[in-house]
């Protein structure tokens, strides 16, 4: 009797000491179904800029990264990949695997890239998920100071004389089909320059290799400001603050015209939808802060925000829209 009494004591003790090794264990069943997630970031964050340093989207990348960082406790990194337009930075987002890599970019100009690049090496609606838009900043058609031409009518006859160089980022790019959209509507004859990015198209039409430019105002303003570029005309439904003196190109007989850059924030498609939200959450807050506004609107971009469904069906949009320009300005890559 004292010996099963013993056995049935042991076995017991057994089972008990089995079931705390169970619930102590970080392995197992039990484990997997009550085990939370890691948390989100756990390493450096690098925000991939697809486009040179000085651009409209470089400016929105650096004015975050710092504020980002502290609110989400780790390193915030900008990697400058220019190429293709933009496209060879995201396509380096889209196959990103260690789900701490986003793309900035100009989102208007991303939803182009499918109507100009046939073959791209990546699917934006299918690879790239929205975290959230950040900014917007119209477009500015400038001149070289020494063109003869104060508005856009005066342009457009002054194009119909004499062949003018029209400096764009790229071939395809947002800037670009915004010249195109301008030229069909008026009658204008450009010649289009391409660059690899909104930097050296600016370097050049101020040197006078090139006439006329259309590009962010986030990145072009300041050139305007110190008189090395003379404005003609904005590409937004409604007069800018910074600029109230300069006719919208709607105003002077494009009719409906606007564009512009919008910077926005996209990451990998299997990107966990709490990941989005909370990274869309934070950037919404910071680009909001009065610190950062403040320091966007003297450069002339405006904080918009959008969730990341809005911003989904803001690039639709937007690529549906343009590649009916795409069609009727008959634009191939370079």
């Amino acid at each position: 009797m004292t010996m099963n009494r013993r056995a049935a004591g042991a076995r017991t003790l057994a089972l008990a000491l089995g079931g705390l090794g169970a619930a102590l264990m970080p392995t197992g069943t039990a484990l997997a179904q009550g085990q939370k997630a890691p948390a989100w970031p756990d390493k450096p964050i690098r925000i991939v800029v697809p486009y040179p340093p000085g651009g409209s989207s470089d400016i929105i990348a650096r004015a975050i990264a710092q504020p980002l960082s502290q609110a989400l406790g780790q390193t915030v990194i900008i990697d400058n990949r220019a190429g293709a337009n933009g496209n060879t930075g995201a396509d380096a987002v889209a196959k990103a695997t260690d789900g701490h890599t986003l793309l900035l970019c100009d989102v208007g100009a991303l939803a182009i890239s499918p109507s100009v690049y046939p073959k791209l090496p990546f699917d934006p609606s299918r690879d790239l998920r929205g975290v959230g838009m950040l900014a917007y900043s119209p477009h500015l058609l400038v001149v070289h100071p020494s063109v003869p031409a104060n508005n856009l009518a005066e342009l457009v006859a002054l194009s119909k004389r004499e062949r003018l160089n029209f400096a764009v980022t790229a071939i395809g790019s947002a800037p670009h089909l915004a010249g195109v959209a301008v030229e069909k509507a008026t009658g204008a004859q450009w010649n289009y320059i391409p660059y690899k990015g909104g930097s050296q198209a600016i370097s050049d039409t101020i040197a006078g290799q090139t006439q006329i430019l259309m590009n962010g105002m986030l990145a072009t303003l300041p050139q305007v400001q110190s008189g090395k570029l003379k404005v003609l005309g904005v590409s937004k439904a409604t007069r800018v603050p910074l600029l109230a003196q300069v006719p919208t190109i709607a105003e002077q007989g494009v009719k409906g015209f606007e564009s512009g850059t919008w910077q926005g924030v996209m990451m990998p498609a299997a990107t966990p939808p709490a990941v989005v939200q909370k990274l869309s959450a934070e950037l919404t807050r910071i680009i909001r802060s009065p610190e950062v506004r403040e320091r966007l609107v003297a450069q002339g971009a405006e904080v918009r925000t959008m969730t990341p469904a809005e911003l989904g069906g803001f690039f639709e949009q937007e690529r549906r829209r343009w590649a009916q320009v795409v069609a009727q300005g008959g634009v191939k890559p370079e």
